[in-house]
C-alpha cells in the first residue's frame, strides 16, 4: 500500500511542480544553494530583489538563497521566462534549478521600481521585453543602447531576413524559415543574439556602480508545441536550440558584466490565472470614473516626502515662535529707556 502510494505520488508531482526556476550563471557575492526546495511563482521577483539587494515587504523564506555578501552585489539581473515547455534540461555545470509552484503570472515592476528609486540619478539600464506581444518597457540609458533592437513582429521578421542574423549560422533541423510560427521562435532568438550584441558596444555601462534589470518572456516554444505538437520532432529540436542559445546568452551576458550577473531562467507549461471569485455587496458601489485608479487610491508619496515636510513644519514653527517673542518685547517695551529713536528725537528738540 506505501509503495503504490508513492508512485501515485511521483507520477503527481511532475505535474504539479513539473515548472522550474534555475540560475543559470550567478557571482560568488550571490550564494543559490544546491536542493530541491518549491519556490511559489509568485515569489520570483522576490529573490531577485534580494539577490540584488533590495528589501521586499514580506520576508522570503525559502532556503534556496544564502545570505551572501552585503556589499558586493551584482550589477545585472537577467531573468528569462520561457512558456510551453516545464523543463529544457539545463545541466551544465554550475547551474542551479528549483521546482516551481504556483505558476501565476509574475513581473518585475517592483524590482524596476526600487532600481528608479535608488538610483535615478545614475539612469540604470532597465529593459522587459516579451516580443510575442509586441509590448517592450524601456527606461535610463536602455533607449540609447537599444535603440536600434526589433521590438515588433514585422521588424523581427525582417531582421531575420538581414545577412547577420542567427539564420545564416543557426540549425534549422526540422524548422522552416517560411512558417510564421517558426519564425516567431527564432525572433526570440533574435533578440537575445542583439541584446548581447548591442550590450557588448556600450560595455562602459557594464561597468558603472548602477545595477541593470532585463526581464524577457519567449513564447516561441509554446506556438511551436500548439501547432506540431509536444511529440513531433520540430517541438524537440527547438527546445534542444533553445537549450543551447540560452546557455550561450547566459555566458555572454555573464562575462559583459565581468562575472558580477545573475541570469536566471523559468520554465512554465501555462501560468495559472488565480481563482478570482466574482462578489456583488449589498450596498451599491459608487461607479468609479478613473479606470486608471480603479480602487480609489492615494498617490505614492515621493521617498523626500518625509524631509521635506520636516523642514517645513519646522520653519513655520520657528517664524512663529519668533513672531511671538519679537511681539512681546515690542509690547513690554519702554519708550524713554529702550527706543533709541525717542532718545534721538528727545535730544534734537532740547537743543532746538
Amino acid at each position: 500500500m506505501t509503495m503504490a502510494a508513492l508512485a501515485l505520488l511521483a507520477l503527481l508531482l511532475p505535474g504539479v511542480l513539473g515548472n522550474e526556476f534555475s540560475v543559470l550563471r550567478s557571482p560568488e557575492s550571490v550564494v543559490f544553494r544546491d536542493g530541491k526546495w518549491p519556490i511559489p511563482g509568485d515569489r520570483i521577483p522576490d529573490v531577485a530583489a534580494l539577490s540584488m539587494g533590495f528589501s521586499v515587504e514580506e520576508d522570503l523564506s525559502w532556503p534556496g538563497l544564502a545570505v551572501g555578501n552585503l556589499f558586493h552585489r551584482p550589477r545585472a539581473t537577467v531573468l528569462v521566462t520561457v512558456k510551453g515547455v516545464d523543463s529544457l534540461g539545463l545541466l551544465k555545470n554550475g547551474v542551479v534549478s528549483y521546482p516551481l509552484e504556483n505558476a501565476v503570472p509574475f513581473s518585475l515592476d517592483s524590482v524596476a521600481n526600487s532600481i528608479h528609486t535608488f538610483f535615478s540619478e545614475e539612469t540604470p539600464v532597465v529593459l522587459q521585453l516579451a516580443p510575442s506581444e509586441e509590448r517592450v518597457y524601456m527606461v535610463g540609458k536602455a533607449n540609447a543602447v537599444f535603440e536600434d533592437l526589433s521590438v515588433t513582429l514585422r521588424q523581427l521578421r525582417n531582421r531575420l531576413f538581414q545577412d547577420n542574423s542567427i539564420l545564416s549560422s543557426l540549425p534549422l533541423n526540422s524548422l522552416s524559415r517560411n512558417n510564421d510560427v517558426d519564425l516567431l521562435f527564432f525572433s526570440e532568438l533574435q533578440i537575445l543574439h542583439d541584446i548581447a550584441a548591442l550590450l557588448s558596444r556600450h560595455k562602459h555601462l557594464a561597468k558603472d556602480h548602477s545595477p541593470d534589470l532585463y526581464s524577457l518572456e519567449l513564447a516561441g516554444l509554446d506556438e511551436i508545441g500548439k501547432r506540431y505538437g509536444e511529440d513531433s520532432q520540430q517541438f524537440k529540436d527547438a527546445s534542444q536550440i533553445l537549450t543551447d542559445f540560452l546557455q550561450k546568452f547566459a555566458d555572454e551576458m555573464y562575462d559583459l558584466y565581468g562575472g558580477n550577473a545573475v541570469v536566471e531562467v523559468v520554465t512554465v507549461k501555462s501560468f495559472d490565472s488565480p481563482l478570482v471569485r466574482k462578489t456583488r455587496s449589498i450596498l451599491q458601489a459608487k461607479q468609479n470614473n478613473n479606470p486608471g485608479n480603479p480602487y480609489n487610491l492615494a498617490y505614492t508619496y515621493n521617498v523626500n516626502y518625509a524631509v521635506v515636510f520636516n523642514i517645513i513644519l519646522w520653519i513655520m514653527l520657528g517664524l512663529a515662535l519668533a513672531v511671538i517673542i519679537i511681539s512681546y518685547g515690542l509690547w513690554n517695551m519702554d519708550p524713554g529707556y529702550d527706543s533709541i529713536i525717542y532718545r534721538m528725537t528727545n535730544q534734537k528738540i532740547r537743543m532746538d
